[in-house]
């Protein structure tokens, strides 16, 4: 079942913070990118890890505020899987380039399914 907008908290400007957190996020990728096609280990630069960890906490943040059940969709879910390979990125050096390749794929397909999908719950139909 796909998300209602009954379900989503708001506060003025929250999509264009996300919209510049998202922008930063972007740019830490590709540094992060960039530094592990020439061989270097994640993270780096600490300007890129630092970029990566903010906006990354902050969209979660503002994802699981605006819609408390986020969690529990695919889109929630997913988010946790990609936390657990970039836990698996930072502890295995000799992994970093395959992880970070899997979790843009992963990130991309996630991001440009249908909200339907995205939205959807993990554990059965919302309450109500």
């Amino acid at each position: 079942m796909a998300r209602t907008t009954a379900v989503i908290r708001d506060f003025r400007g929250r999509r264009w913070l996300i919209v510049a957190l998202r922008a930063a996020h972007l740019v830490a990728v590709v540094g992060t990118g960039a530094s592990l096609l020439m061989g270097q280990t994640f993270p780096a630069g600490a300007t890129y890890r630092w970029t990566l960890v903010v906006s990354g906490v902050a969209m979660i943040a503002i994802d699981l505020w605006a819609a408390p059940g986020y969690l529990l969709e695919v889109a929630g879910s997913a988010m946790l899987a990609k936390l657990l390979l970039i836990a698996w990125l930072v502890l295995h050096p000799a992994h970093q380039l395959t992880l970070f390749w899997l979790l843009i794929v992963f990130s991309a397909v996630v991001a440009h399914a249908p909200a339907g999908l995205r939205h959807s719950r993990i554990l059965g139909e919302r309450p109500g």
